[in-house]
């Protein structure tokens, strides 16, 4: 048992019946009344962010969570298959836990979020930046626009991606996988 001392961003806990992940957290203490700590918490089943406030001092009951380094090997009926990096044994993931699954690539390196008791999978959490050849985006024009214009462009998972008119057709871009958005073009 933990109490609201304790918080610290990434800490894990039950809340409701459901396993949730601390965001931010700040403790208040007003000039009257009791303290308090405001949370953002992320469901780790879901996704999803709610806010809550505990009163200061309040007990929580902790939940370890271990993070792996696992390899992205194929997508088929069952899900995606990925693989531990240390012991080679292979696991079927539904997509709803996957963090950007239009970013995966076959060989990809993912930290896979696992319930330390009963070894379920939690979550799957890509790089933040990864590297893409595009495969087909239109040819910019020059001289046609006098700010920061963007194309559509495809990668080479298929999936699409808004990039600057300077980027062309066989180009390797770096993507931040959190927002999908494009970050720059890599030299070769």
């Amino acid at each position: 048992m933990a109490t609201t001392a304790d918080f610290r961003n990434g800490l894990c806990f039950n809340y409701n019946g459901k396993i949730v992940k601390i965001i931010e957290f700040q403790h208040v203490k007003p000039g009257k009344g009791p303290a308090f700590v405001r949370t953002k918490l992320r469901n780790l089943e879901n996704g999803k962010v709610i806010t809550n406030t505990f009163t200061a001092g309040v007990k929580i009951e902790t939940v370890r969570i271990e993070t792996r380094n696992y390899q992205f090997l194929y997508k088929d009926d069952m899900g995606y298959n990925l693989m531990n990096s240390e012991t080679y044994e292979q696991t079927a993931v539904n997509e709803e836990l996957i963090s950007a699954p239009k970013f995966l690539k076959d060989g990809m390196e993912v930290e896979v979020m696992v319930h330390a008791e009963n070894e379920e999978v939690l979550g799957v959490e890509l790089p933040q930046y990864v590297e893409f050849e595009i495969t087909y985006t239109e040819p910019g024009v020059k001289g046609n626009t006098a700010t920061n214009a963007t194309k559509p462009a495809k990668i080479e998972t298929g999936a699409e991606i808004r990039v600057p008119l300077f980027v062309n057709q066989g180009d390797i871009v770096k993507i931040d996988t959190r927002s999908g958005d494009y970050n720059e073009r890599v030299k070769k």
